[in-house]
């Protein structure tokens, strides 16, 4: 057996509504269906689903930091370090914290959170050097944006 790809991500919100507010209204995500009776909604990019959320309740406890698990989602925003300004300028203007700006050679991120605590990384490619030297994915310095 041999996977050809990352088909998509389930992750678990406390509110679905709060979650719909954040992945489609801040993020711009476009909504393909929900199931009520699970409580689930997914989201497309271009596949029938590449994210859904599923409710698990206001009290839900925060996963332990120690735990194994998810870290984080990655999202592709678009292609030059302009795309990646006007998402930071974006997300501050919905009052949403970036954590950390990274230059990750191959990439250049904004790390965050939803309203969930679960981590979100927004990203433009930086260099195809990857394809040379596949170590370069494992680099990360902080930068300014």
């Amino acid at each position: 057996m041999q996977v050809r790809e990352l088909g998509h991500a389930v992750i678990k919100v406390r509110n679905r509504e709060r979650a719909e507010a954040f992945y489609g209204d801040v993020l711009g995500m476009q909504l393909a269906a929900r199931h009520e009776t699970m409580p689930m909604t997914f989201y497309t990019l271009g596949n029938h689903h590449d994210l859904a959320l599923l409710e698990v309740g206001e009290d839900g406890p925060d996963a332990d930091p120690k735990a194994p698990g998810l870290y984080h989602l990655a999202f592709c925003v678009g292609d030059t370090l302009d795309e990646l300004r006007a998402v930071r300028d974006e997300l501050e203007a919905a009052g949403v914290k970036v954590h950390a700006v990274i230059d990750h050679v191959v990439s250049k991120s904004l790390y965050l959170n939803d309203p969930d605590g679960n981590g979100v990384e927004l990203y433009v490619d930086g260099s195809d050097v990857w394809k040379t030297d596949p170590q370069a994915v494992a680099q990360g310095e902080p930068m300014a944006l």
